[in-house]
């Protein structure tokens, strides 16, 4: 029985940091249809994320904002991730994803100027991390059926980041080693903000 249910506020004390094996490993399919146990973990999971963005639940908690959390990243060797955001348009996007994976992208590529974060790592990491501007991914909601989506932009980034995670990807890896701040050639690429 896991301790991720409804009742369970999560808190940095239950977010694995970077080191830790498990963040390393890819991580296994949920079954389909999802246990209840799955799909409590994973609103446990888009909870946080709301609550990392509210600034009184936050300060009360000491949680640091998020924008997409991974099973891996509260120790459960899951392929599922939970993401809440407002993208670059204004656009709230609200996800719990098991088994996702990406189907297609363009060759188009996009970076986040400041760099990427992650609540598994505690220290800042310079450099861009190149990803692919539009992504479309396949995979089970949290009411249990398949569905397809299309992402661009920061949802496209976010989702990109959560997969990594997945499978056992850590979003400093794309940058280059050499010069952290060097953008792949020979394709278009643009800074998101």
């Amino acid at each position: 029985m896991s301790k991720f249910n409804e009742e369970y506020i999560i808190t940095m004390k239950d977010i694995v940091r970077e080191g830790d094996p498990i963040l390393r490993q890819v991580t296994e399919d949920v079954s389909v249809p999802p246990t209840s146990e799955d799909l409590d973990t994973l609103k446990c999971m888009l909870q946080f994320l709301k609550n990392s963005q509210n600034p009184e639940i936050a300060a009360k908690y000491k949680l640091r904002s998020g924008v997409g959390l991974s099973a891996n990243q509260i120790g459960i060797n899951k392929k599922m991730f939970a993401a809440y955001f407002h993208d670059e348009k204004g656009n709230l996007h609200e996800y719990g994803l098991m088994n996702p994976k990406i189907i297609s992208h363009s060759v188009s590529m996009i970076y986040i100027t400041n760099g990427e974060g992650c609540l598994s790592v505690d220290r800042d990491v310079p450099g861009y991390v190149p990803r692919y501007e539009r992504i479309k991914v396949k995979a089970i909601d949290m009411t249990g059926k398949e569905v397809s989506l299309k992402l661009s932009g920061f949802a496209a980034i976010v989702a990109q980041h959560e997969i990594d995670h997945l499978n056992g990807i850590m979003f400093y890896d794309h940058i280059n080693k050499q010069n952290p701040f060097k953008l792949p050639e020979n394709v278009e690429i643009n800074s998101l903000f």
